[in-house]
């Protein structure tokens, strides 16, 4: 890589680059103690109940997961490529993967936490109500997509295809979203294709978040929820 491409790097600007991965490891590992550490001494004194256990060794276990596939994705960055002279850079699928397993612990944390923080509500379980929890569980699902697209994004560098927006370049559907065979490598490998379908599905989200929104409106629900949905709608718009 230096030799090739990066040759009139100065120590400068590697020492840099070589600091910011450096400072992200150390501070995987602290999350890691600060999981572990109390989680054991929690267990000891025992303060946990036994659903709570379950939940504690499955936070433990995906924390070190977690580690493990950062290793695993930048080992991806470092294999030699004898004929080619592309960029290094790690493997989209497994950033995809790294980027997905932090999301899902940092939820399984937020939630585990607020339900030890918050009493749960009692609500009468209407059809509306019904209606409301699953589709905000779909628009979960469709916002949980729409990061691990932009996963992608990152892994191919396909933000700097095309710079226009609402269209790409000059047209609605670019000329080179199929050009790969077969036709599902497109979605995960076709620079193109990868920040189309972000376009969409960020879209879809905005638009998924504040339909959740506007049917939440129509419901008698706690403070605390409807504190919830307008939080989750301005965070949309402003990202």
């Amino acid at each position: 890589s230096f030799n090739s491409l990066n040759h009139d790097m100065t120590l400068a600007e590697f020492k840099f680059i070589w600091y910011m991965e450096y400072s992200h490891r150390m501070w995987g590992r602290v999350v890691g103690l600060a999981y572990i550490l109390p989680a054991a001494y929690f267990w000891r004194r025992g303060w946990l109940s036994r659903p709570l256990k379950g939940r504690v060794l499955a936070l433990c276990g995906l924390v070190c997961f977690q580690g493990l596939l950062g290793w695993y994705m930048v080992k991806s960055g470092l294999e030699e490529k004898p004929d080619s002279y592309d960029i290094p850079r790690v493997s989209q699928y497994r950033l995809a993967a790294h980027l997905g397993s932090a999301l899902v612990l940092y939820s399984a944390s937020l939630w585990t936490g607020l339900s030890l923080l918050l009493p749960r509500h009692t609500l009468p379980e209407t059809h509306q109500l019904l209606r409301l929890r699953q589709y905000a569980h779909g628009t979960t699902a469709l916002i949980f997509l729409t990061a691990l697209s932009g996963a992608f994004v990152a892994g191919l560098d396909a933000g700097l295809v095309y710079n226009s927006f609402p269209k790409m370049g000059e047209r609605w559907i670019p000329d080179d979203l199929l050009a790969f065979s077969p036709m599902l490598r497109n979605i995960f490998e076709n620079p193109t294709t990868v920040q189309f379908d972000h376009r969409i599905l960020g879209i879809a989200s905005v638009t998924a978040v504040t339909a959740l929104y506007f049917f939440s409106r129509k419901i008698p629900l706690p403070r605390r929820t409807r504190m919830a949905v307008t939080s989750l709608l301005a965070v949309a718009c402003m990202q």
